[in-house]
């Protein structure tokens, strides 16, 4: 089994190893966030991409967007951390770095066959999906309900932390 840390790859090298699985004719799904503490939502969500094609694809959010999405004091963890515990995942075959506010360039690099999004959203608000639709990529809302958050964890730490 490859190490996470394998598994994060730069876009010309992941662009390559899509290459060679479409190749042998197996379907690509991209994934994306900021998983910027890890929780049970979050692997609900990619458990449920994966189950959309045969190689899963993460991108994960770099910091500076992070910043600029979910405001001060975030991400918590930086994004070369983020993204080896997403690869850390059995279900995760390859992650990248995204340093754009919005993953679209990313999908169209890539051109996966499905861009999965979780339930916080439907096929109407998901903000890619003109893109997506041009691309031709199939856009798939997978996860369990969207009951847990970073946002709500961070809050939930504070309040136990502060008595």
């Amino acid at each position: 089994m490859r190490r996470a840390a394998e598994k994060v790859l730069r876009r010309k090298e992941l662009l390559q190893r899509l290459s060679a699985h479409r190749g042998r004719g197996e379907r690509i799904v991209l994934a994306n966030g900021c998983f910027d503490i890890l929780h049970v939502g979050h692997a609900r969500y990619l458990e449920g991409a994966k189950r959309e094609g045969d190689v899963l694809v993460v991108g994960v959010n770099a910091d500076a967007s992070v910043r600029l999405l979910k405001g001060p004091g975030r991400p918590i963890l930086l994004e070369a951390e983020r993204a080896e515990l997403v690869a850390a995942l059995r279900v995760v075959d390859y992650v990248v770095i995204f340093p754009e506010p919005n993953v679209e360039k990313l999908l169209a690099e890539l051109r996966p066959d499905v861009h999965a999004k979780g339930t916080d959203y439907t096929e109407d608000t998901v903000p890619e999906r003109e893109t997506a639709a041009r691309l031709g990529v199939r856009v798939a809302i997978v996860g369990d309900k969207k009951v847990h958050s970073t946002r709500a964890l961070l809050e939930k730490i504070r309040r136990a932390a502060h008595g």
